[in-house]
């Protein structure tokens, strides 16, 4: 493990520009990897605009077990890597350790919190743009039963869960049928689970399911795709991946939380502390583009237009499952 990271660094540091001597960053990516068309993607999607901007290069790091998590960590920090940033919760246990030990750099970390004054924590209110999909799912239901298919089950993804069968049963759904791909990391990353599951959730009445899954919902929206229902894409912009079968998609800003971070260490305003993104702050949204233009009529777009105003003035109190481990809807 030592000699790959080694590896990657020293392979990664030549390409540095001499000017950048005083920014060094580098990105730790969950499991499932950075091309996982999802969270990861939409990371390192956030790292290569950085790059394209200002010519600094970043060193990466993609864990394969849970086990490389602090080595890997603690090898960018001897090396002086920084800013330092973390896709996922599952940092947290290592980055605790790692970031005390080293108050001098600074570090984030996305979809959790850890109180150091050198650690950024980026967390999304992944409820309130998962109830505007769950609107707009709804409403493209001919049955009027829509499908949830999480990932790994912890409290993060009960919480887009929850949020998208408020805002489904808002708009006139009678059944939101829900399933997680299973409860160890594994979950993010097996669309052949996710395209079994979808299935079955088809078969029981489903025509539109919204994955929440990282690279397992890759196989959700193929299934989709494939019975001739509609699938709805996380974090990355997923509409393309099977263009007039992904009704949406909810986009959480984890390309602009990495490049924030980045940029704020080249320009010298990095600074520690918890931000919370929600639609207000432009942190989660719905995506339109080419691929779905035809699928969101003029009256579901409106629809999700109203519920996304109504959350933003607070008309709309979309519940947080974080606060009680409990969904009322």
């Amino acid at each position: 493990m030592k000699r790959i990271v080694l590896g990657l660094l020293a392979a990664t540091a030549m390409s540095l520009p001499a000017f950048a001597a005083d920014i060094q960053p580098a990105l730790l990516y969950d499991l499932g990897g950075k091309f996982d068309k999802s969270f990861n993607e939409a990371a390192y999607n956030g790292a290569e605009k950085f790059k394209a901007e200002t010519g600094v290069a970043y060193v990466e790091f993609e864990v394969s077990n849970a086990s490389q998590r602090e080595q890997a960590l603690r090898r960018f920090a001897e090396d002086g890597r920084n800013p330092i940033v973390m896709a996922g919760f599952s940092w947290v246990e290592s980055l605790q350790k790692v970031a005390a030990e080293y108050p001098e750099l600074n570090f984030a970390i996305i979809d959790d919190q850890v109180d150091l004054p050198n650690v950024r924590s980026l967390k999304f209110k992944d409820n309130e743009g998962s109830y505007i999909v769950g609107v707009l799912a709804a409403m493209a239901s001919k049955t009027k039963k829509v499908g949830f298919i999480g990932g790994m089950d912890v409290p993060l993804i009960r919480n887009f869960e929850c949020g998208y069968v408020g805002g489904a049963k808002a708009a006139g759904a009678t059944e939101v049928i829900q399933n997680m791909t299973g409860d160890t990391p594994a979950a993010w990353n097996d669309p052949a689970k996710g395209g079994e599951i979808a299935k079955t959730q088809i078969d029981q009445g489903a025509d539109v399911i919204y994955a929440a899954a990282g690279g397992t919902g890759v196989g959700v929206l193929q299934a989709a795709a494939d019975t001739g229902k509609l699938g709805i894409g996380v974090d990355s912009n997923q509409n393309g991946l099977q263009p007039g079968h992904v009704l949406t998609s909810m986009l959480k800003r984890v390309d602009v939380a990495v490049y924030s971070a980045f940029m704020d260490g080249k320009n010298g305003t990095f600074k520690g502390g918890l931000n919370d993104l929600g639609l207000k702050e432009g942190g989660v949204d719905y995506a339109m583009d080419e691929n779905n233009k035809d699928l969101v009529t003029p009256e579901m777009k409106a629809a999700a237009d109203k519920a996304k105003e109504d959350i933003i003035s607070g008309k709309i109190q979309v519940h947080d499952y974080n606060t009680d481990n409990k969904c009322p809807y």
